[in-house]
């Protein structure tokens, strides 16, 4: 969020305290907080998820929870835990995949040129 978009259109100016807010200048705050809002979604539409629970974690990587665990304790997969729950990078997830992508090839292309 690199932009910081302004809720105040030019020529509208804050609203002091001895004066009165109609119903008139609640609709235009409205509809200039709702356009503002929808610029934001989509400037981020594209951005992925920084961080993953354990859940979406284990459905990416078509893992069990003892698996991921050991990729925890083993050092494998960093994470970070915050009160009682565990987030994962989208960042080291994708190496791990990567990675893992990579060993299969090397595995089909070994097994190809031992027949």
């Amino acid at each position: 969020m690199n932009n910081v978009h302004s809720l105040y259109p030019s020529g509208i100016r804050p609203v002091n305290r001895d004066q009165l807010v109609t119903l008139a200048d609640l609709e235009a705050f409205k509809t200039s907080l709702l356009v503002t809002i929808r610029q934001i979604l989509t400037e981020n539409k594209g951005q992925t998820t920084k961080w993953l629970k354990s859940y979406q974690v284990k459905k990416l990587l078509g893992v069990s929870t003892g698996t991921l665990q050991n990729l925890r304790n083993n050092g494998t997969l960093p994470y970070s835990k915050i009160g009682g729950t565990i987030y994962y990078s989208s960042d080291e997830i994708n190496k791990l995949l990567q990675e893992k992508d990579n060993f299969h090839r090397t595995i089909s292309m070994d097994s190809r040129q031992a027949k």
